[in-house]
């Protein structure tokens, strides 16, 4: 799927990985799911643990930015530089968490991001820099990043841990 450029393409790339994201969970034997080996050490669980995680940074940037606020981009005490470290710091803070309580919080964050979506014009989620707190980038591309790019990733990852689960 091409990269979304307008809301309405958003909305439905975000909504149509997110749909492959639960088709490829399916596909899992249901055992196999809380296991090290689908992204190096994570599981599928601790996958979905990091999708909701970075959706709520993705959220908590938004409403300080929208609030006239710079926010903290990714989080307090890392760069992008530092995202191998900040990834394994969720990983260690969510690797315990249920997978009722990591389904239930990321299919939570989806829908409240859809809301923000709908809440931006096409101008304003995809012009860059209309807004201070993107910096040099746009409303859009972090969403973007957050929703259904993020989602084919962990897509992806999910399928052939499907088939290395299936021995095929």
């Amino acid at each position: 799927m091409a990269r979304p450029t307008t809301k309405l393409d958003l909305q439905t790339a975000a909504d149509t990985e997110f749909e492959k994201l639960w088709t490829a969970v399916s596909a899992v034997p249901v055992e196999e799911r809380e296991r090290a080996g689908a992204c190096e050490d994570w599981s599928v669980k601790d996958l979905l643990a990091h999708l909701h995680a970075w959706h709520e940074m993705t959220l908590r940037w938004e409403k300080i930015g929208s609030a006239g606020e710079k926010p903290v981009i990714p989080a307090e005490g890392y760069s992008f530089a530092d995202t191998p470290a900040l990834n394994e710091a969720i990983y260690q803070r969510t690797r315990n968490d249920a997978w009722e309580d990591i389904e239930a919080r990321l299919r939570a964050t989806h829908a409240e991001l859809q809301s923000v979506i709908t809440r931006y014009s096409n101008d304003d989620l995809f012009t860059k820099q209309r807004f201070q707190w993107t910096r040099s980038t746009s409303v859009g591309a972090y969403l973007v990043s957050a929703t259904s790019s993020h989602y084919a990733w962990a897509s992806k990852l999910i399928r052939k841990w499907s088939k290395t689960c299936q021995g095929t």
